[in-house]
């Protein structure tokens, strides 16, 4: 593969990760700007607190299908695994800073799960569990994506050793690094509003502790 169609997919994976579904969606059903309501993320669960879980489940899966499709293409053009690794950081950095938005973005937790998911499902499958189970436990959905955040690259390397179904090898053990650590930078706010007990909880609306 020629470095420009390279240099394109990855391009391309974060072009597609700055279209904003919740802003788009909730501006074109409520004519209101997602970042402006409850936490300000334009993100899945803030959706699903202010406008409600329609709205919500549509964004988390809008978003977890644009990290799909931007790994899915380079591989089914059989791109080099440094390449696919790329795209699923590509379009999670487009998603965490979206040129068509003004670089303001969400946390990149959905995105993330659809890209690296398509290349490690195993590990996501229990890292979604993790997920659930913190949620379930904390009903914080911060929470519950940092520490699967912070897991993550761990699953995979688990999932290297085992021999587990996986595309990308140290690449893909890289990306997820990579992915993890813009990921918990992006929850600096959230861990702020938890050490002050200001968090908004997955059943409550911002601003009730």
């Amino acid at each position: 593969m020629s470095l420009r169609v390279a240099f394109a997919l990855v391009a391309g994976a974060y072009l597609l990760g700055s279209i904003s579904w919740s802003v788009v969606l909730v501006r074109l059903l409520h004519g209101k700007d997602v970042r402006t309501l409850g936490s300000g993320n334009p993100g899945a669960s803030n959706v699903l607190r202010m406008v409600g879980k329609g709205a919500g489940a549509a964004v988390l899966a809008l978003d977890a299908g644009k990290g799909v499709a931007a790994v899915l293409v380079p591989r089914s053009l059989e791109a080099p695994a440094v390449v696919v690794s790329a795209a699923a950081v590509a379009v999670v950095v487009g998603h965490v800073y979206p040129v068509f938005f003004g670089f303001r973005g969400g946390k990149g937790v959905a995105t993330a799960a659809g890209s690296l998911g398509a290349v490690a499902p195993v590990a996501m499958a229990l890292g979604l569990v993790l997920f659930l189970v913190i949620v379930a436990w904390t009903r914080y959905v911060s929470i519950g994506s940092m520490v699967t955040a912070a897991c993550f690259p761990l699953l995979v390397m688990l999932g290297k050793a085992l021999g587990w179904t996986e595309h990308g090898g140290r690449w893909l053990a890289l990306a997820s690094g990579i992915v993890a650590l813009l990921i918990l930078v992006r929850h600096r706010d959230n861990l702020a509003r938890l050490r002050l007990g200001r968090e908004p909880r997955l059943d409550r609306p911002a601003g009730e502790p």
